[in-house]
């Protein structure tokens, strides 16, 4: 190896130690047709960064467990934490096109432009997040491509390997599909002389983990909760007809078996469903939750409660721990409080700055939309609750020892701060209500109404879903 790319190596070691420092994740794709030279270009800079924070993700055509999940979920699953360093060979883009030349899923994705969409989404997302991504394409003069198939056809050892090649997307139809995804974001490398390929991936990788460092060290941080005084809201209205207790208990299994139904029509059309809730404290979210999951198949679904996240999780973005639980095909995920804590808890109480609350309303709102895209049900319930309501509910809590474990000294200091809590959650209500997946507000001052009219909710979703019209 020369001098100069020696040099390069070692200025290329010194930075990704200080984005490590500083808590840059680094995401670094390469991508290009088989045997153009991206894996020895992607094995020399993985041997030149230090593996105690370094990754080698190489994604192959999806299997069929696979395809049980939403398109990128096994990235979202790998990203990197903070100050790592994610090296992906082949990437989403190989990924998108093996969809588009194959025909995967198209009976549920319909548009593969949608799945194009969310890629640029996906990478927005972690670039506003302060993610360096960095993408190599690596082109090769194709007489020099044939000669390094043609030496792993005469070793034995390798033979495997170029015949493995057959069974991907042909050279010409991967290089015209991928055209016009090459950006100017994208770094074009020519592979047929080495070193000098070399001596470019370099470069330009020193050259944006220089600005990124720059970049990290004029970073400010702004925590501003940017509230109204003497804010008014309409959100939390009284319940108008409130269901008896004889009608409820006639109805409310009857609702909780066809919802059942439900559930083993969905697995067998393979859709999967995500149920939302959010709400003041001690709106019933949890009896709300009790009651839709009562009679539901437990093999088919997840309850995920959302508290502080932890140290982990907090080292990656804060949309990753909500992704890893996401429904596969069929399957049923319900969250007690969710990725809405970014615009609520965060933005009231000052952990996410103002840039970060900010954007995070669009951000959620392609979230959502990359899963509604892959076929998925996202339904969303705010409960809402009158603040005598609450107060009669917390003070009930603190009197019944049954229930003394649900109320902590949290649950009053969030009291205090009603009215920002209102604002915020109006903000979020008016801001992530889409077509795509919509909010129901839900009166709960009256327990047992609440809990009916989400059930007849998430049937009536279901049935629309699933046939076009309600069934039942």
């Amino acid at each position: 190896m020369s001098e100069k790319i020696e040099r390069l190596q070692l200025k290329a070691a010194e930075l990704t130690r200080k984005t490590h420092v500083l808590g840059i994740p680094v995401m670094i794709v390469f991508e290009g047709v088989p045997a153009s030279g991206k894996t020895r270009l992607a094995n020399e800079l993985l041997l030149t960064l230090d593996a105690k924070y370094t990754h080698f993700i190489a994604t192959k055509t999806p299997s069929d467990e696979d395809l049980r999940y939403q398109f990128l979920q096994k990235f979202w699953d790998t990203l990197p934490s903070k100050g790592d360093i994610n090296i992906y060979f082949r990437s989403w883009y190989a990924q998108y096109i093996d969809y588009k030349v194959h025909g995967i899923k198209q009976k549920v994705l319909k548009d593969y432009d949608h799945l194009y969409d969310d890629i640029q989404s996906f990478e927005q997302m972690l670039v506003d997040d302060r993610h360096e991504v960095i993408k190599y394409y690596i082109n090769i003069d194709e007489e020099k491509r044939q000669e390094h198939i043609a030496q792993m056809k005469e070793n034995p050892l390798t033979n495997w390997k170029a015949q493995e090649y057959e069974n991907v997307v042909p050279s010409d139809v991967y290089q015209k599909k991928f055209a016009p995804l090459l950006s100017s974001d994208w770094k074009v490398i020519d592979y047929t002389e080495r070193e000098v390929a070399i001596e470019k991936m370099y470069k330009h990788f020193i050259a944006r983990l220089e600005s990124a460092i720059a970049h990290h060290e004029k970073r400010e941080r702004v925590v501003d909760g940017a509230f109204t005084k003497n804010f008014h809201t309409d959100l939390f209205s009284p319940v108008e007809t409130k269901v008896k207790k004889r009608t409820y208990e006639s109805i409310i299994e009857s609702l909780q078996l066809r919802l059942r139904e439900l559930q083993f029509a969905l697995y067998e059309r393979k859709i999967p469903l995500v149920l939302v809730y959010e709400g003041m404290d001690a709106a019933g979210k949890g009896g709300n939750i009790k009651r839709v999951r009562e009679l539901l198949d437990p093999t088919g679904y997840e309850v995920n409660t959302t508290s502080a996240p932890t140290d982990v999780e907090l080292n990656h973005h804060y949309l990753w721990r909500f992704a890893k639980v996401m429904p596969k095909s069929g399957h049923i995920s319900i969250f007690d409080r969710s990725w809405y804590g970014r615009v609520l808890v965060e933005r009231v109480e000052g952990f996410a700055t103002k840039d970060e609350w900010s954007r995070a309303y669009d951000e959620i709102n392609q979230f959502e939309k990359m899963w509604t895209h892959d076929g998925a049900i996202v339904l969303k319930f705010f409960l809402s609750l009158d603040k005598d309501e609450q107060l009669k509910r917390f003070e009930d809590r603190q009197q019944d020892p049954t229930k003394q474990w649900k109320i902590t000294d949290e649950d009053w200091r969030n009291r205090e701060k009603w009215d920002v809590y209102l604002e915020a959650s109006h903000d979020m209500i008016n801001k992530t209500n889409t077509a795509h997946a919509p909010w129901l507000i839900v009166p709960a001052d009256h327990k047992k109404t609440a809990r009916i009219q989400v059930l007849k909710y998430i049937i009536q979703k279901c049935e629309e879903k699933l046939w076009g019209v309600k069934q039942y």
